[in-house]
C-alpha cells in the first residue's frame, strides 16, 4: 500500500479520470478538489506515482492517467464504498419484478444494470447459455473509439461462450473485480463479476476506466433481489 498523501492524489486522479475520461492535471486537482498544496507540489506527487507505476503521462497531454497497477491499488486500498441511490435501487427492483421466470428475470435486471452503469452486462445462464446487453454503451466509451480496439473487443465477444465457460469454473461468492490482464474479456477492460445462489454468473464489463464502486453496488443489489 502506498503512503497516504500519494494514495489520496491517486484516488483523486482515478475518480476524475473515471468521471471525465480525460487526463487529469495538477492545476485541475488544486482547483476542483480544493487541495491545500500548490500545483508544483501536486506535480511532485505525480512524479512519485509515475515512478511507482501507478499513473502515466500521455504524450499529447500535460495531465496524467491511471495505469492498471493504479486501478488495482485503488480498488484494493483506496476506493470508498458506494450505495445505490433510491432511484437506482428502485429501477433495479422493478426490473426484477418484470417476470417470475428466472432467466427472463435475470435478463431484465441485466438490461437495467447496463443502463445504470452505462456499460455492458454479461450473463452465464445455466451450464452453457450466454447473454449480453449494453454493448453500445461499451463501444461508446472513449477507449474503444480506436477501430483496432473495437475489432479486438468484437473478437472477444464472439468467443463469449468460451470465456463464460472458463469463468463458470470459479464461484465468485462476492462481487469480484478483474482488471486489465486479469480480465478475460481483454486487457484494456475491467469487470465486476459475481455468482448467484442459482449458479448463474453476472458481470458488468467496461473499460479499465470504469466506476468499480458503482458496479460492485449494482452486483450486490442484484444478489439481494435474487434471494427474495
Amino acid at each position: 500500500m502506498i503512503e497516504e498523501r500519494l494514495g489520496h492524489i491517486l484516488q483523486l486522479v482515478i475518480e476524475k479520470a473515471v468521471e471525465t475520461g480525460e487526463p487529469v492535471g495538477s492545476q485541475f486537482l488544486v482547483d476542483e478538489c480544493g487541495l491545500d498544496v500548490s500545483p508544483a507540489t501536486v506535480r511532485n506527487y505525480f512524479a512519485a506515482l509515475e515512478e511507482g507505476g501507478y499513473i502515466m503521462h500521455p504524450h499529447t497531454s500535460s495531465g496524467r492517467l491511471p495505469t492498471e497497477k493504479g486501478y488495482r491499488e485503488y480498488v484494493t486500498n483506496l476506493m470508498r464504498s458506494k450505495n445505490l441511490n433510491k432511484k437506482e435501487a428502485g429501477l433495479l427492483s422493478e426490473a426484477s419484478k418484470a417476470t417470475k421466470e428466472d432467466n427472463l428475470r435475470l435478463k431484465s435486471m441485466a438490461k437495467m444494470a447496463a443502463e445504470l452503469s452505462e456499460n455492458a452486462v454479461i450473463l452465464g445462464l445455466g451450464s452453457s447459455d450466454s447473454y449480453y446487453t449494453g454493448l453500445t454503451n461499451l463501444f461508446s466509451q472513449s477507449e474503444f473509439k480506436d477501430w483496432n480496439r473495437i475489432v479486438s473487443m468484437s473478437d472477444v465477444l464472439d468467443r463469449l461462450d468460451d470465456v463464460l465457460t472458463k469463468l463458470r469454473h470459479v464461484r465468485f461468492e462476492d462481487p469480484t473485480t478483474l482488471i486489465g490482464e486479469e480480465c478475460p474479456f481483454g486487457s484494456m477492460c475491467g469487470s465486476v463479476v459475481v455468482t448467484t445462489q442459482q449458479g448463474c454468473l453476472i458481470g458488468i464489463l467496461g473499460p479499465m476506466r470504469m466506476d468499480y464502486a458503482q458496479a460492485i453496488s449494482l452486483m450486490k443489489k442484484m444478489q439481494e433481489l435474487l434471494t427474495i
